[in-house]
């Protein structure tokens, strides 16, 4: 009984004072940090900042179980500029029908065959008719001509002038069923390096209203063409050059800018097996005007000198002074290859080599200019102050112009 009341009853009590004190301690500990030390992380931000990575890698979680399910079938639209534009072109780009009359062998009936294929290009509506604009080879020799719309439907259209220089020729139908009507743009400002959109009938209509597309390659270039096919140039064309692939039937359609502008009319291309990617268009600054006198008159009419002239930027710098006997300040002009007999030309005594430098005063530096001063400020009739070198030395002459038939 002694070992009991003395000994067992003080180790029970030691004990149990040994784990109540601490349980006391820490609920008091723990009520003190609920309500003093959570406000404070509250504030500082670090409750929260620990509760965002918590967030970021539960998403990152549901991240990856999205993408080991099933995958999202997104549909995007390949509309662009190009193609909007090619949509409002369109329409006015037509193809034109050669269509040519010929006896059968026994000289019975006449019979009506298409010679041949290409395209044009609606510019004008106006009284109830629609005008198309195409190349004169196009529809050279032509008895009758059809313009294809972009529908397919065909009808027949009348020739109302045509101009083998430019290659241009103008056609008149009814515009009942014509909608679209093509945008003028302008060539002055194209540069080396823009857009350039190509839309015509390739190898005929079966690949009707194709487009391709490149960049303006070169501007303000001379192409020596030969009508007669005498092995000499008969004339020097004034085009752009284009990479975007210009093909047989392509011919009179159009070349445009990246907004849809008409900025020339295709016209040819480069047909050798070592060339690709040289076409050629007919400026629109350059064939408005003639566009307009086919269309009020029917034919262009033109002053006329009456020689065969070429760049003088064509002929090698040594010729300059060796054969032509050009002085060192002189830096450009025309050169005269030939003299027509009792030309105005000949009249006023030009002769073989002469170098022309100037028009009424105005420089001439190549073709380019001398057509601009020829063909924009004169007309048939009027005199033209003409400045050149024969054999070094300066020359002046007054020649009146012809008319060029």
């Amino acid at each position: 009984m002694g070992y009991y009341d003395e000994h067992y009853p003080p180790k029970r009590r030691k004990k149990k004072s040994g784990w109540l004190v601490p349980l006391l301690l820490g609920a008091i500990l723990g009520v003190l940090l609920v309500t003093v030390a959570l406000p404070v992380l509250v504030d500082t931000g670090i409750l929260n900042n620990a509760e965002q990575q918590k967030n970021e890698q539960s998403h990152a979680n549901d991240s990856g179980n999205e993408r080991s399910g099933p995958k999202e079938v997104v549909n995007v639209d390949v509309s662009s500029q190009i193609t909007e534009v090619i949509n409002q072109v369109a329409p006015a780009v037509v193809g034109v029908i050669n269509i040519q009359s010929k006896m059968d062998f026994w000289q019975q009936q006449e019979e009506n065959s298409q010679a041949g294929e290409g395209s044009g290009v609606i510019y004008k509506k106006a009284d109830g008719n629609a005008f198309v604009v195409t190349n004169h080879h196009v529809v050279e020799g032509a008895d009758t001509v059809e313009v294809v719309l972009s529908d397919d439907t065909h009808v027949e259209a009348d020739l109302v002038g045509t101009d083998l220089f430019s290659d241009l020729a103008v056609l008149k139908m009814g515009g009942d069923q014509v909608e679209q009507v093509i945008k003028m743009g302008s060539s002055a400002n194209v540069k080396r390096g823009e857009p350039a959109i190509a839309i015509g009938n390739p190898l005929g209509l079966m690949f009707s209203g194709s487009v391709t597309q490149g960049v303006i390659s070169g501007t303000e270039r001379t192409i020596p063409l030969d009508f007669n096919q005498d092995g000499r140039a008969d004339w020097q064309a004034e085009v752009i050059q284009t990479d975007a692939a210009i093909n047989p039937g392509n011919s009179g359609g159009a070349l445009i800018n990246i907004r849809g502008q008409l900025i020339g009319i295709n016209s040819m291309k480069i047909n050798q097996t070592a060339v690709e990617g040289l076409g050629f268009a007919i400026p629109i600054d350059y064939a408005l005007p003639i566009i307009e006198e086919l269309e009020t008159e029917g034919k262009v009419t033109r002053p006329y000198l009456g020689v065969e002239i070429y760049s003088l930027e064509e002929v090698p710098q040594t010729e300059w002074d060796s054969t032509l006997g050009l002085p060192d300040n002189i830096k450009g002009g025309v050169y005269v290859w030939s003299v027509e007999p009792l030309s105005p030309a000949d009249r006023a005594g030009l002769k073989r080599l002469d170098v022309i430098t100037e028009l009424d005063g105005k420089n001439v530096m190549n073709m380019i200019d001398l057509r601009k001063v020829l063909y924009q400020e004169k007309e048939v009739g009027d005199e033209i102050a003409v400045t050149y070198y024969r054999d070094g030395k300066k020359h002046e002459t007054t020649i009146q112009l012809g008319e060029q038939n």
